[in-house]
């Protein structure tokens, strides 16, 4: 056997080589960039408002009652569910029942409440969170009466009403650059 042969043929191969790795190379690099810290795109998410009713409450007070053990229970699930949300500020009506469903996650995030009024038009109440939040993740804490209609004023999506048993909704309304807003329903 000859050695031009086998040098032909090792030649190819490098060629060949070297025309996959110029084809694979900006594909590598486009996907590196994508991995960049560089700003988001306008239309990227930029505030998320995440709205839950009060958790279970108790028969402790009528008019003013506080969680029950089974609501104390879900406030703190709810803490631990939005652990790695870059939470910064947190909503809850007057009431006990709100309050103490938001506390558990506004101590972790190291945060305040602050107290909103709960016969506060929905639409107004949005406008006040979009005004006042442009970045960040908010918790709004309301009842099964209000929160639909925050989230719809939020979301501009129409919102089923929810029943008196109703205690595991949570929606995120995601407000992008561009002040689109995506509504997602989860449960905790």
């Amino acid at each position: 056997m000859s050695n031009v042969p086998q040098q032909g043929r090792n030649t190819r191969s490098f060629l060949a080589r070297g025309a996959l790795l110029a084809a694979v190379l900006p594909a590598f690099a486009i996907v590196l960039s994508a991995c960049s810290t560089a700003t988001p795109a306008t239309d990227s998410v930029v505030t998320t408002f995440i709205v839950v009713r009060h958790a279970e409450k108790a028969t402790d007070d009528a008019k003013d009652p506080s969680l029950s053990d089974l609501g104390l229970q879900r406030a703190k699930r709810l803490a631990v569910r939005l652990d790695r949300e870059p939470l910064v500020a947190a909503y809850a009506t007057g009431f006990r029942r709100t309050r103490q469903t938001a506390q558990p996650t506004a101590d972790a995030h190291r945060i305040a409440i602050t107290a909103y009024d709960a016969p506060l038009p929905a639409a107004a109440f949005a406008s006040q969170l979009r005004a006042a939040h442009e970045r960040g993740s908010v918790l709004v804490v309301g009842h099964s009466n209000t929160v639909p209609d925050i989230v719809a004023a939020l979301s501009g999506t129409p919102v089923e009403a929810m029943t008196e048993q109703q205690f595991d909704r949570l929606y995120r309304v995601s407000i992008g650059g561009d002040g689109n807003a995506t509504l997602v329903e989860e449960r905790y």
